[in-house]
């Protein structure tokens, strides 16, 4: 099962400042963390951008969703990252124990170098970057993240797996592209226009979000789905309201996941929250 959130570069339209835009971004790639998602996505929405872009969106998040021990070789000094420094940790478990050093220790790690005969280069975090082989059938490229298990410090002991790295994986894609992965699951656009959730209708997205993986989608804040999509809201209330109506947009269905908001915007990385702790139950 995959969970991809779809998050869109308009995201920070409404930040004062390059501080308060990374400090948001640091709450939606939190959510990310906390509940598991696999992919998250920034489609863009250049109508929508103010003074920080998809790029500024991208780079911060990808950031984040490094372990802290392989920052520095992975970006380096860039203008994005000025106030990466309020980010706020994700504590992905499997980052929080690699400092260990009994068997089984997992780390993250960035290809450097790929050498003849299997043999590569990975940066993860020690004092020298470790040489290893492969997995069969396993192709690696330079500047690709991957797992190594450390079975030992003292000398170095280490393995490559064949695995995705854990955490989640940040893309730049095409909204469209991304409701038509194999994989998308249950499709599902939030916005305040869509089917109020309630308990009576939580079984049956659990049972599609258990049964297929998840696609959700959000907008930014004074500017939803609806306009991103060029789609009339009464159009996403009418489909709503009909359970025989086909969902606009390419969503299996439009849900507000905060049926009796108090406020009159609620913020993207507030939705993050609410959805997703409402879609990823478990049966």
């Amino acid at each position: 099962m995959t969970v991809s959130v779809l998050v869109p570069s308009s995201l920070v339209r409404e930040a004062e400042d390059k501080r308060e835009a990374t400090r948001k971004l640091g709450y939606v790639a939190r959510a990310a963390a906390v509940f598991r998602a696999d992919r998250l996505v920034v489609f863009d929405d250049p109508e929508g951008e103010n003074n920080w872009g998809g790029g500024f969106v991208e780079t911060v998040l990808r950031y984040a969703a490094t372990p802290p021990y392989l920052r520095k070789e992975a970006f380096g000094t860039r203008s994005e990252l000025e106030y990466a420094g309020i980010l706020p940790p994700l504590l992905v478990s499997a980052w929080t124990g690699s400092e260990s050093s009994g068997s089984g220790s997992k780390r993250q790690g960035i290809v450097t170098q790929v050498g003849p005969e299997g043999r590569v280069r990975v940066n993860c975090g020690m004092q020298h970057p470790i040489s290893l082989h492969a997995p069969p059938g396993m192709e690696v490229r330079e500047g690709e993240r991957v797992t190594i298990r450390v079975s030992s410090r003292r000398p170095v002991r280490a393995k490559l797996l064949d695995e995705t790295p854990p955490g989640f994986q940040v893309v730049r894609s095409n909204l469209g592209d991304e409701l038509d992965r194999p994989d998308a699951g249950y499709r599902v656009a939030t916005s305040r226009h869509g089917t109020p959730l309630s308990a009576s209708s939580m079984p049956d997205v659990t049972r599609r979000v258990t049964e297929d993986g998840l696609t959700v989608a959000f907008g930014a804040p004074a500017r939803g789905l609806p306009p991103m999509l060029g789609i009339d809201e009464s159009t996403v209330e009418e489909a709503s309201a009909d359970s025989a109506t086909h969902a606009p947009g390419g969503f299996d269905t439009w849900l507000n996941v905060i049926p009796r908001q108090g406020s009159e915007v609620v913020r993207t990385e507030e939705a993050l929250f609410a959805a997703l702790s409402c879609l990823t139950l478990t049966e």
